[in-house]
Protein backbone atom coordinates (compact mmCIF):
# COMPACT_ATOMS: atom_id res chain seq x y z
CA UNK A 1 0.00 0.00 0.00
CA UNK A 2 1.33 3.46 -0.84
CA UNK A 3 1.66 6.07 1.33
CA UNK A 4 -1.49 7.90 0.18
CA UNK A 5 -3.64 5.10 0.74
CA UNK A 6 -1.96 4.26 4.26
CA UNK A 7 -2.69 7.94 5.18
CA UNK A 8 -6.73 7.73 3.70
CA UNK A 9 -7.11 3.86 4.93
CA UNK A 10 -6.69 4.13 9.06
CA UNK A 11 -4.20 6.72 9.75
CA UNK A 12 -5.68 7.66 12.92
CA UNK A 13 -4.43 4.36 13.81
CA UNK A 14 -1.11 3.94 13.21
CA UNK A 15 1.65 4.74 15.93
CA UNK A 16 2.95 8.39 16.08
CA UNK A 17 6.29 7.13 14.92
CA UNK A 18 4.76 6.04 11.60
CA UNK A 19 2.49 8.49 10.76
CA UNK A 20 5.63 11.11 10.93
CA UNK A 21 7.17 9.14 8.16
CA UNK A 22 4.52 8.79 5.90
CA UNK A 23 3.99 12.50 6.27
CA UNK A 24 7.90 13.06 5.79
CA UNK A 25 7.71 11.13 2.37
CA UNK A 26 6.05 14.66 1.42
CA UNK A 27 8.86 16.35 1.23
CA UNK A 28 11.64 16.09 -0.63
CA UNK A 29 14.29 15.25 2.08
CA UNK A 30 11.81 13.16 4.33
CA UNK A 31 14.76 12.61 6.70
CA UNK A 32 15.47 15.98 7.36
CA UNK A 33 11.39 16.54 7.87
CA UNK A 34 11.73 13.85 10.61
CA UNK A 35 14.71 15.18 11.79
CA UNK A 36 13.34 18.42 12.20
CA UNK A 37 9.60 17.25 13.58
CA UNK A 38 11.36 15.53 16.54
CA UNK A 39 13.38 18.22 17.30
CA UNK A 40 10.15 19.82 18.67
CA UNK A 41 9.51 16.79 20.75
CA UNK A 42 9.43 17.37 24.39
CA UNK A 43 12.57 15.59 26.33
CA UNK A 44 10.06 14.61 28.84
CA UNK A 45 8.69 11.72 27.31
CA UNK A 46 5.21 12.03 29.77
CA UNK A 47 5.19 15.77 29.19
CA UNK A 48 4.95 14.88 25.61
CA UNK A 49 2.39 12.06 25.38
CA UNK A 50 0.20 14.64 27.64
CA UNK A 51 0.58 17.15 24.63
CA UNK A 52 0.15 14.16 22.30
CA UNK A 53 -3.36 13.42 23.73
CA UNK A 54 -4.96 17.17 23.40
CA UNK A 55 -5.25 16.66 20.37
CA UNK A 56 -5.46 13.84 17.46
CA UNK A 57 -3.25 12.81 14.70
CA UNK A 58 -0.51 14.30 16.95
CA UNK A 59 3.45 14.61 15.05
CA UNK A 60 5.16 17.26 16.59
CA UNK A 61 5.03 20.24 18.56
CA UNK A 62 4.40 23.85 17.52
CA UNK A 63 6.45 26.44 19.85
CA UNK A 64 5.12 30.28 20.08
CA UNK A 65 6.52 32.81 22.23
CA UNK A 66 5.88 33.18 25.85
CA UNK A 67 6.23 36.48 26.97
CA UNK A 68 5.90 39.23 30.08
CA UNK A 69 3.86 42.21 30.08
CA UNK A 70 5.17 43.29 33.63
CA UNK A 71 3.43 45.93 36.03
CA UNK A 72 -0.25 45.77 34.55
CA UNK A 73 -2.29 47.92 37.32
CA UNK A 74 -5.80 46.64 37.08
CA UNK A 75 -8.26 48.23 39.64
CA UNK A 76 -4.73 48.77 42.08
CA UNK A 77 -3.73 45.66 42.05
CA UNK A 78 -0.55 44.75 40.08
CA UNK A 79 -0.04 42.30 37.91
CA UNK A 80 2.84 39.94 35.53
CA UNK A 81 0.86 39.43 32.93
CA UNK A 82 2.00 36.11 30.50
CA UNK A 83 1.32 36.67 26.88
CA UNK A 84 1.54 34.01 24.08
CA UNK A 85 2.00 35.35 20.59
CA UNK A 86 3.76 35.26 17.49
CA UNK A 87 2.98 38.25 16.47
CA UNK A 88 5.93 41.33 16.72
CA UNK A 89 5.91 44.01 18.94
CA UNK A 90 1.75 43.16 20.65
CA UNK A 91 3.31 42.23 24.26
CA UNK A 92 6.04 45.20 23.92
CA UNK A 93 2.24 47.19 23.18
CA UNK A 94 1.23 45.92 25.83
CA UNK A 95 3.54 46.65 28.08
CA UNK A 96 3.89 49.93 26.60
CA UNK A 97 0.34 51.01 27.57
CA UNK A 98 0.79 49.45 31.04
CA UNK A 99 3.09 52.06 31.86
CA UNK A 100 1.24 54.69 30.28
CA UNK A 101 -1.71 54.26 32.29
CA UNK A 102 0.23 52.80 35.74
CA UNK A 103 1.32 56.32 35.73
CA UNK A 104 -1.93 57.90 35.63
CA UNK A 105 -4.44 55.55 37.74
CA UNK A 106 -4.32 52.14 36.16
CA UNK A 107 -6.45 50.50 34.78
CA UNK A 108 -10.04 49.58 35.62
CA UNK A 109 -12.54 46.82 35.65
CA UNK A 110 -15.20 45.55 36.58
CA UNK A 111 -17.42 41.57 35.58
CA UNK A 112 -20.85 42.81 34.24
CA UNK A 113 -22.42 39.15 34.48
CA UNK A 114 -21.17 35.80 34.35
CA UNK A 115 -24.28 33.91 32.82
CA UNK A 116 -23.62 31.23 30.07
CA UNK A 117 -25.74 29.94 27.32
CA UNK A 118 -27.07 26.46 26.69
CA UNK A 119 -29.89 25.59 23.86
CA UNK A 120 -32.13 22.22 23.09
CA UNK A 121 -33.61 22.09 19.78
CA UNK A 122 -36.01 20.17 19.02
CA UNK A 123 -39.21 19.59 16.98
CA UNK A 124 -42.82 19.16 18.28
CA UNK A 125 -45.92 18.61 15.95
CA UNK A 126 -48.28 19.97 18.22
CA UNK A 127 -50.20 22.68 19.48
CA UNK A 128 -48.15 25.53 20.72
CA UNK A 129 -49.86 26.85 23.09
CA UNK A 130 -50.32 23.79 24.40
CA UNK A 131 -46.78 23.65 24.29
CA UNK A 132 -45.97 26.88 26.47
CA UNK A 133 -48.59 25.86 29.32
CA UNK A 134 -46.67 22.74 29.53
CA UNK A 135 -43.62 24.06 29.99
CA UNK A 136 -43.70 24.81 33.55
CA UNK A 137 -44.17 21.40 34.48
CA UNK A 138 -41.22 20.15 31.75
CA UNK A 139 -38.77 22.64 33.62
CA UNK A 140 -39.04 21.25 36.60
CA UNK A 141 -39.07 17.46 35.03
CA UNK A 142 -35.87 18.82 33.65
CA UNK A 143 -34.08 20.35 36.69
CA UNK A 144 -35.30 17.44 38.88
CA UNK A 145 -33.66 15.04 36.21
CA UNK A 146 -30.19 17.27 36.12
CA UNK A 147 -30.35 17.10 40.06
CA UNK A 148 -27.18 15.01 40.70
CA UNK A 149 -25.53 16.56 37.83
CA UNK A 150 -25.69 20.15 38.94
CA UNK A 151 -25.22 19.58 42.66
CA UNK A 152 -21.27 20.05 43.17
CA UNK A 153 -21.84 23.02 40.55
CA UNK A 154 -24.51 24.69 42.85
CA UNK A 155 -22.87 24.08 45.91
CA UNK A 156 -19.91 26.51 44.50
CA UNK A 157 -22.64 28.68 43.94
CA UNK A 158 -23.61 28.02 39.89
CA UNK A 159 -25.53 25.87 38.38
CA UNK A 160 -28.65 26.38 36.03
CA UNK A 161 -30.21 29.89 36.40
CA UNK A 162 -33.18 29.60 34.75
CA UNK A 163 -34.41 28.52 30.79
CA UNK A 164 -37.12 30.04 29.31
CA UNK A 165 -39.01 28.43 25.63
CA UNK A 166 -38.42 29.86 22.43
CA UNK A 167 -41.25 29.61 19.34
CA UNK A 168 -39.13 29.39 16.13
CA UNK A 169 -42.14 28.37 13.96
CA UNK A 170 -42.61 31.29 11.86
CA UNK A 171 -39.22 30.33 10.69
CA UNK A 172 -38.85 26.64 10.52
CA UNK A 173 -42.34 24.55 10.88
CA UNK A 174 -42.57 22.79 14.43
CA UNK A 175 -38.97 24.19 15.92
CA UNK A 176 -38.85 25.60 18.86
CA UNK A 177 -35.78 25.66 21.01
CA UNK A 178 -34.97 25.65 25.07
CA UNK A 179 -32.96 28.24 25.96
CA UNK A 180 -31.11 27.65 29.54
CA UNK A 181 -28.71 30.41 31.49
CA UNK A 182 -25.97 28.87 33.62
CA UNK A 183 -23.30 29.96 36.36
CA UNK A 184 -20.48 27.71 36.02
CA UNK A 185 -18.32 29.44 38.50
CA UNK A 186 -14.51 29.21 37.86
CA UNK A 187 -14.78 26.26 34.95
CA UNK A 188 -15.53 27.33 31.36
CA UNK A 189 -18.41 24.89 32.19
CA UNK A 190 -18.15 24.02 28.10
CA UNK A 191 -18.52 19.99 29.34
CA UNK A 192 -20.78 20.94 32.02
CA UNK A 193 -23.21 22.59 29.95
CA UNK A 194 -22.90 20.09 27.14
CA UNK A 195 -24.06 16.97 29.54
CA UNK A 196 -26.43 18.90 31.58
CA UNK A 197 -27.93 19.69 27.70
CA UNK A 198 -27.97 16.33 26.45
CA UNK A 199 -30.03 14.72 29.92
CA UNK A 200 -32.22 17.28 28.96
CA UNK A 201 -32.98 16.26 25.84
CA UNK A 202 -33.57 12.65 26.78
CA UNK A 203 -35.64 14.04 29.56
CA UNK A 204 -37.85 15.96 27.34
CA UNK A 205 -38.22 12.83 24.63
CA UNK A 206 -39.40 11.31 28.21
CA UNK A 207 -41.84 13.42 29.63
CA UNK A 208 -43.89 13.74 25.83
CA UNK A 209 -43.79 10.04 25.70
CA UNK A 210 -45.29 9.70 28.64
CA UNK A 211 -48.50 12.20 27.89
CA UNK A 212 -51.25 9.61 27.95
CA UNK A 213 -53.82 12.61 26.79
CA UNK A 214 -52.01 13.88 23.81
CA UNK A 215 -52.41 11.76 20.10
CA UNK A 216 -49.96 9.48 19.71
CA UNK A 217 -48.03 11.67 16.83
CA UNK A 218 -47.58 14.33 19.49
CA UNK A 219 -45.52 11.98 22.14
CA UNK A 220 -42.50 12.05 20.06
CA UNK A 221 -40.18 14.66 20.15
CA UNK A 222 -37.17 15.30 17.54
CA UNK A 223 -34.51 16.06 19.35
CA UNK A 224 -32.57 18.41 16.78
CA UNK A 225 -29.14 19.47 18.74
CA UNK A 226 -28.44 20.37 22.32
CA UNK A 227 -25.23 22.28 22.50
CA UNK A 228 -24.09 24.90 24.28
CA UNK A 229 -23.49 29.09 22.78
CA UNK A 230 -20.50 30.94 22.37
CA UNK A 231 -22.49 33.99 21.99
CA UNK A 232 -22.34 34.88 25.75
CA UNK A 233 -23.71 38.70 25.76
CA UNK A 234 -24.50 38.31 29.23
CA UNK A 235 -21.20 36.92 30.56
CA UNK A 236 -18.86 39.89 29.90
CA UNK A 237 -16.39 42.57 31.29
CA UNK A 238 -15.74 46.24 31.40
CA UNK A 239 -12.35 47.52 31.37
CA UNK A 240 -11.15 51.50 31.22
CA UNK A 241 -8.83 53.79 31.76
CA UNK A 242 -9.20 57.51 32.14
CA UNK A 243 -7.49 60.78 32.83
CA UNK A 244 -7.60 64.56 32.58
CA UNK A 245 -6.78 65.62 28.67
CA UNK A 246 -3.79 67.04 30.10
CA UNK A 247 -2.25 64.58 30.89
CA UNK A 248 -2.02 63.49 27.39
CA UNK A 249 0.22 66.59 26.82
CA UNK A 250 3.29 65.25 24.79
CA UNK A 251 2.04 61.82 23.27
CA UNK A 252 1.91 64.42 20.48
CA UNK A 253 4.50 66.90 19.99
CA UNK A 254 2.33 69.19 17.64
CA UNK A 255 -0.71 68.98 19.34
CA UNK A 256 -2.10 69.79 23.43
CA UNK A 257 -3.13 66.78 25.49
CA UNK A 258 -7.24 68.07 24.12
CA UNK A 259 -6.42 68.15 21.03
CA UNK A 260 -4.59 65.09 21.11
CA UNK A 261 -7.80 63.04 23.16
CA UNK A 262 -9.89 64.96 20.14
CA UNK A 263 -7.79 63.49 17.17
CA UNK A 264 -7.50 60.07 19.64
CA UNK A 265 -11.46 59.99 19.42
CA UNK A 266 -12.39 60.48 16.12
CA UNK A 267 -9.45 57.36 14.68
CA UNK A 268 -12.01 55.28 17.31
CA UNK A 269 -15.52 56.76 16.27
CA UNK A 270 -13.98 55.86 12.37
CA UNK A 271 -14.64 52.01 13.13
CA UNK A 272 -17.47 52.41 14.94
CA UNK A 273 -18.87 53.46 11.48
CA UNK A 274 -17.01 51.90 8.92
CA UNK A 275 -16.43 48.03 9.17
CA UNK A 276 -13.54 47.68 7.25
CA UNK A 277 -11.28 49.96 9.76
CA UNK A 278 -13.77 48.04 12.95
CA UNK A 279 -12.31 44.96 11.45
CA UNK A 280 -8.59 46.14 11.59
CA UNK A 281 -9.43 47.91 15.07
CA UNK A 282 -11.03 45.29 16.64
CA UNK A 283 -8.32 42.53 16.02
CA UNK A 284 -5.98 44.91 17.49
CA UNK A 285 -7.79 44.22 20.94
CA UNK A 286 -7.83 40.41 20.16
CA UNK A 287 -3.98 40.72 20.16
CA UNK A 288 -4.28 40.83 23.38
CA UNK A 289 -6.97 39.29 24.77
CA UNK A 290 -5.87 36.13 22.88
CA UNK A 291 -2.83 35.98 23.81
CA UNK A 292 -3.88 35.82 27.58
CA UNK A 293 -6.50 32.86 26.60
CA UNK A 294 -4.15 31.00 24.84
CA UNK A 295 -1.58 31.08 27.74
CA UNK A 296 -4.25 30.32 30.56
CA UNK A 297 -5.40 27.02 28.42
CA UNK A 298 -8.40 29.15 27.58
CA UNK A 299 -10.47 28.42 24.08
CA UNK A 300 -9.47 31.85 22.12
CA UNK A 301 -11.76 30.45 19.23
CA UNK A 302 -14.88 30.90 21.21
CA UNK A 303 -14.06 34.27 22.73
CA UNK A 304 -13.71 36.04 19.79
CA UNK A 305 -16.68 34.27 17.89
CA UNK A 306 -18.71 36.23 20.91
CA UNK A 307 -16.66 39.11 20.66
CA UNK A 308 -17.40 39.82 16.98
CA UNK A 309 -21.18 39.04 17.49
CA UNK A 310 -21.12 41.26 20.54
CA UNK A 311 -20.02 43.73 17.88
CA UNK A 312 -22.34 43.14 15.31
CA UNK A 313 -25.29 43.98 17.82
CA UNK A 314 -26.06 46.73 17.08
CA UNK A 315 -26.84 45.59 13.04
CA UNK A 316 -23.24 46.21 12.01
CA UNK A 317 -20.17 45.27 12.58
CA UNK A 318 -18.42 48.20 14.96
CA UNK A 319 -15.62 49.06 17.15
CA UNK A 320 -15.39 47.17 20.53
CA UNK A 321 -13.94 50.15 22.32
CA UNK A 322 -15.02 53.53 22.44
CA UNK A 323 -13.83 56.69 23.90
CA UNK A 324 -15.45 59.76 25.82
CA UNK A 325 -14.84 63.22 26.17
CA UNK A 326 -16.77 65.11 29.36
CA UNK A 327 -16.03 67.85 31.10
CA UNK A 328 -11.79 67.98 30.34
CA UNK A 329 -11.89 63.95 31.15
CA UNK A 330 -10.31 61.70 28.43
CA UNK A 331 -12.80 57.94 28.88
CA UNK A 332 -11.61 54.94 26.77
CA UNK A 333 -13.26 51.90 27.18
CA UNK A 334 -13.90 48.12 26.07
CA UNK A 335 -16.76 46.16 26.99
CA UNK A 336 -16.86 42.30 25.84
CA UNK A 337 -17.92 39.40 26.40
CA UNK A 338 -15.55 36.75 27.38
CA UNK A 339 -16.29 33.67 28.89
CA UNK A 340 -12.88 32.19 30.88
CA UNK A 341 -12.19 29.39 33.00
CA UNK A 342 -9.47 28.81 36.11
CA UNK A 343 -10.52 25.33 36.75
CA UNK A 344 -10.64 21.93 34.53
CA UNK A 345 -9.41 21.91 30.84
CA UNK A 346 -6.23 22.60 29.80
CA UNK A 347 -5.80 25.47 32.16
CA UNK A 348 -5.56 22.11 34.61
CA UNK A 349 -4.18 19.82 32.25
CA UNK A 350 -1.10 22.56 30.52
CA UNK A 351 1.69 22.86 33.05
CA UNK A 352 2.48 26.03 31.24
CA UNK A 353 -1.11 26.97 31.72
CA UNK A 354 -1.23 25.80 35.38
CA UNK A 355 2.56 28.03 36.01
CA UNK A 356 0.35 31.07 34.20
CA UNK A 357 -2.32 31.18 36.63
CA UNK A 358 0.05 30.79 39.69
CA UNK A 359 1.84 34.13 38.27
CA UNK A 360 -1.35 35.82 37.68
CA UNK A 361 -2.17 34.71 41.44
CA UNK A 362 -4.46 31.66 40.89
CA UNK A 363 -7.27 34.46 39.97
CA UNK A 364 -11.13 33.47 39.82
CA UNK A 365 -12.61 33.01 36.42
CA UNK A 366 -13.99 36.59 36.71
CA UNK A 367 -10.84 38.34 37.68
CA UNK A 368 -9.14 36.34 34.80
CA UNK A 369 -11.59 38.44 32.81
CA UNK A 370 -10.67 41.48 33.89
CA UNK A 371 -7.27 40.77 33.58
CA UNK A 372 -7.88 39.27 29.89
CA UNK A 373 -9.98 42.24 28.41
CA UNK A 374 -7.46 44.79 30.33
CA UNK A 375 -4.39 43.55 27.83
CA UNK A 376 -7.26 44.01 24.88
CA UNK A 377 -7.65 47.65 25.76
CA UNK A 378 -3.83 48.12 26.35
CA UNK A 379 -3.10 46.67 22.97
CA UNK A 380 -6.08 49.39 21.07
CA UNK A 381 -4.53 51.73 22.69
CA UNK A 382 -0.83 51.40 21.80
CA UNK A 383 -2.03 50.70 18.39
CA UNK A 384 -4.44 53.89 18.04
CA UNK A 385 -2.27 56.05 19.51
CA UNK A 386 0.80 54.51 16.80
CA UNK A 387 -1.47 55.38 13.63
CA UNK A 388 -2.23 58.78 15.08
CA UNK A 389 1.10 59.54 15.63
CA UNK A 390 4.31 58.25 13.89
CA UNK A 391 2.40 55.37 11.81
CA UNK A 392 2.24 51.59 13.13
CA UNK A 393 4.79 50.53 11.04
CA UNK A 394 8.34 52.32 12.33
CA UNK A 395 7.68 50.69 15.98
CA UNK A 396 5.89 47.13 14.55
CA UNK A 397 8.86 46.62 11.82
CA UNK A 398 11.70 47.23 14.02
CA UNK A 399 10.42 45.10 16.55
CA UNK A 400 10.26 42.51 13.09
CA UNK A 401 13.92 43.50 12.75
CA UNK A 402 15.08 39.92 14.29
CA UNK A 403 12.18 37.97 11.78
CA UNK A 404 13.71 39.91 8.49
CA UNK A 405 17.06 39.22 9.50
CA UNK A 406 16.74 35.50 10.92
CA UNK A 407 14.57 34.73 7.66
CA UNK A 408 18.05 36.28 5.78
CA UNK A 409 20.15 34.20 7.78
CA UNK A 410 22.35 36.58 9.36
CA UNK A 411 25.38 36.25 11.76
CA UNK A 412 25.08 36.95 15.20
CA UNK A 413 27.69 40.27 14.44
CA UNK A 414 25.32 40.97 11.16
CA UNK A 415 22.67 41.08 13.41
CA UNK A 416 24.44 43.34 15.78
CA UNK A 417 25.45 45.72 13.07
CA UNK A 418 22.02 45.73 11.67
CA UNK A 419 20.46 46.69 15.00
CA UNK A 420 22.78 49.77 14.99
CA UNK A 421 22.40 50.81 11.44
CA UNK A 422 18.60 50.75 11.83
CA UNK A 423 18.37 52.55 14.70
CA UNK A 424 17.10 55.38 12.91
CA UNK A 425 16.50 54.44 9.85
CA UNK A 426 12.96 53.18 7.99
CA UNK A 427 13.40 49.40 8.25
CA UNK A 428 11.38 47.27 5.54
CA UNK A 429 12.66 43.48 3.95
CA UNK A 430 14.27 45.33 1.05
CA UNK A 431 16.67 47.73 3.07
CA UNK A 432 17.33 44.92 5.40
CA UNK A 433 18.23 42.77 2.73
CA UNK A 434 20.62 45.62 1.09
CA UNK A 435 22.50 46.37 4.03
CA UNK A 436 23.08 42.62 5.08
CA UNK A 437 24.11 42.70 1.01
CA UNK A 438 26.76 45.50 1.54
CA UNK A 439 28.11 43.94 4.94
CA UNK A 440 28.63 40.57 2.99
CA UNK A 441 30.55 42.15 -0.37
Amino acid sequence: MDTRERIKKGFSKLPKEEKLKLIANYFENPGEVVRLLKSYWHADAKKQQLFDEFSENTITNFFIPYGISPNVNINGKNYIVPMVIEESSVVAAASAAAKFWGERGGFHAEVVDVRKVGQVHFGWSGDKEQLFALFPEIEQRLLADTDGMTEKMRKRGGGILGMRLIDYTAQIPDYYQIRVEFDTGDAMGANFINSVLEQFGHSLQDFFAEQSDLPKEQRKVEIIMTILSNNTPDCRVRVWVECPVEQLDGIDENLSGAEYAKKFKKAVDIAHIDVDRATTHNKGIYNGIDAVVIATGNDFRAVEAAGHTFASRNGRYESLSSVTIEDGVFHFELEVPMALGTVGGLTSLHPLAKKTLELLGNPTAPELMTIAATMGLANNFSAVRSLTTKGIQAGHMKMHLNNILNQLNATEEQKRQAHEYFKDKTVSFAAVEKFLEGLRK
